[in-house]
């Protein structure tokens, strides 16, 4: 059944919604497929369902070539499965709590890693029920502290999320490729550029994880990437650690007046100015800035702890909190309050280290501070420094790593900077903005453990099951087409993902007009393409036509003046092209184009692969 603009429920706005900041927000809005209802939730309108719907059932397709089999889990769930998995902690404030009238806990599921773990333990037992893959397209809830742009970082969502159970290590390694593929195959055929990046686990633990980055400059998330191919998340980038250097023939560390001095650019001026060195001048990358800054644990527990590295760089707050060196779960990292800093008088501000020699420890778990220090990795031993004697106006020379001071663990904490040097020796990393779409895990044993899911092997031994966790953002990446495909008037879909396959337009006044614009919406049907057809008889052409850039389907006809001469204007707005055509060959010529429009998304997905195996 064709969609009529004179019963569609719709209603297009002139205005950008207040708040928008992103295009996806602002023409998702007024072109009338979302409306807020909340801050971070929002309601489906028809046009909005139908290019979701799209969405689905590419990934429901790619799913199942990739052997997953649909399940679908409630979205209110009792809280015991996540409390023995500790993710009723794990989750901090982002979890959104509940109880019954009976005063039992519940939850608005952020994630299913439990519950599906929990049907595969009540359902399966042995091991020859393996491999297994099932899938769900489920609402998710997050209590976004900082709910923004629309549908790219909302409090309620739609994730697909899949979950692979093996009985060993090779098993997972095998479901863990198959989903991969499947990523790169369903977002090829969503015509949306997607780049797999090395990622860190984060809260949910295991070992291999990859986030796949639509690049974009709206994404909250920073990725690097070097001209011979490495690509990783900023937290999964790790340092090019130095050989320790031989410190026995090392000057003796010493203290220094260096008044006013608590900045890093004024020490190295200070320095240069009354300790200068023989050998070249002091700079920023010989001094050691202690960062004090405070964890809150997921139980609500604030702790202070410092880190430590060269005074070129900066904390990086989230690639700090994402390694997992801070603590089980996920953590806010933030710097330390005039509060905190009030709280340990042995930190002085602007002349903080980690004491003057292994005599005199100010920081670390077994100074008597107990304030957990941790060392950029770049800090290794016999690397000499001038850092802060914890005495007003005063810091010291000379002190060096493994001989003075040691850490309680090392951290990458610092910001990752154009032209550091990749990893893998790729070459200089450079540095761009997207969007998580997706993001795969090998989980390996945690929540088959923590919830007892075994079965029995070939010996009939009880063995714990291994699992991969496959995530997609269903909504998210509907915005990101959205900010991919847009003009200045409007959306602009994909042939294949456009609310409806072709937008026929009535653009004047008379019978034979409309006669002509029916003929053609049901001649399209009957062939198998969807129509939206702007039927109303009381608007005025150049309102259908803002409305139908708005709207944003490619294929445009309209029936107008040049019917009397046997001719309908097609737009392509793809292409940017108009054009008259026969009345007679309209029809069958837009047939021919939206399924040529769905076999090249299809065919996108082996060449994404074959793309993704060269590199």
């Amino acid at each position: 059944m064709a969609l009529r603009m004179s019963s569609l429920f719709v209603r297009t706005q002139k205005e950008d919604p207040v708040g928008a900041e992103v295009a996806s927000h602002k023409l998702l809005h007024r072109a009338g497929y979302i409306r807020r209802s909340a801050p971070g939730i929002y309601t489906w309108l028809p046009l909005g369902l139908a290019v979701l719907g799209k969405i689905e059932a590419i990934v429901r397709e790619e799913m199942a070539l990739a052997g997953s089999q649909e399940v679908h889990f409630p979205g209110l769930l009792p809280a015991d499965p996540y409390k023995k998995s500790g993710r009723w902690e794990a989750f901090g404030p982002d979890l959104f709590h509940l109880k019954d009238r009976r005063e039992n806990d519940y939850i608005l599921a952020p994630t299913h890693e439990e519950v599906f773990t929990l049907l595969v333990k009540d359902l399966y037992s042995s091991y020859k029920d393996l491999p297994l893959s099932i899938y769900q397209i489920q609402t998710k809830y997050r209590d976004e502290a900082r709910p923004r742009a629309g549908l790219l970082r909302g409090r309620e969502f739609i994730m697909k999320d899949a979950y692979s159970f093996d009985i060993d290590d090779a098993g997972l390694d095998a479901s863990y490729e198959a989903m991969r593929v499947a990523y790169l195959r369903a977002f090829a055929r969503l015509g949306l550029p997607c780049l797999p990046v090395k990622a860190t686990p984060g809260a949910m633990g295991g070992s291999g994880t990859e986030e796949f980055i639509y690049p974009s400059e709206v994404g909250e998330d920073t990725f690097v990437k070097s001209p011979g191919g490495y690509a990783a998340n900023v937290e999964a980038v790790t340092s090019i650690v130095p050989e320790a250097i031989p410190y026995s023939q090392s000057p003796a560390a010493h203290v220094e007046d260096t008044p006013d001095t608590p900045t890093i650019e004024t020490l190295v001026a200070a320095a240069n100015a009354s300790h200068p060195r023989t050998d070249r001048e002091w700079t920023a990358a010989d001094t050691l800035k202690n960062v004090v800054c405070a964890v809150t644990h997921p139980d609500g527990t604030r702790e202070i702890i410092v880190i430590g590295l060269p005074g070129d760089r900066e904390v990086d707050l989230d690639r700090a909190a994402g390694t997992g060196m801070l603590g089980d779960g996920e953590v806010d990292l933030e710097a330390a309050t005039p509060e905190d800093l009030a709280a340990h008088p042995e930190l002085v501000k602007g002349y903080i280290g980690p004491g003057n020699s292994f005599d005199a420890p100010v920081l670390g778990l077994e100074a008597p501070s107990k304030i957990r220090y941790l060392l950029d990795p770049r800090v290794v031993d016999g690397t000499r420094w001038i850092t802060g004697a914890n005495e007003p106006g005063r810091h010291v020379f000379d002190l060096v790593a493994g001989r003075d001071f040691v850490a309680d663990g090392t951290i990458e904490a610092a910001q990752v900077v154009l032209g550091d040097p990749a990893p893998d020796g790729s070459g200089p990393l450079e540095l761009a903005r997207g969007v998580e779409i997706g993001q795969i895990f090998k989980l390996g044993r945690k929540y088959a453990e923590s919830l007892d899911l075994k079965v029995l092997d070939q010996n009939g031994k009880a063995t714990t099951v291994t699992m991969g966790s496959y995530g997609l953002g269903v909504t998210r990446v509907m915005a990101c087409i959205a900010e991919e495909y847009h003009s200045e008037d409007g959306l602009l879909w994909p042939q294949h993902l456009a609310p409806a396959d072709v937008h026929i337009i009535v653009a004047g006044k008379g019978e034979e007009i409309a006669a002509a614009a029916e003929k053609m919406t049901t001649e399209l049907e009957a062939e198998g393409v969807s129509v939206l057809l702007d039927d109303r008889d009381k608007v005025s052409p150049g309102f259908k036509f803002a409305d139908a850039e708005l709207i944003g389907i490619p294929t445009v006809i309209v029936a107008g003046r040049g019917l009397k001469d046997g001719v309908v204007e097609v737009r392509d707005r793809l292409a940017g092209e108009k054009s008259d055509q026969p009345v007679a060959e309209v029809v069958p010529s837009t047939v021919a184009r939206v399924r040529e429009a769905y076999a090249k998304a299809a065919a996108a997905a082996d060449a994404a692969v074959a793309a993704d195996q060269n590199d």
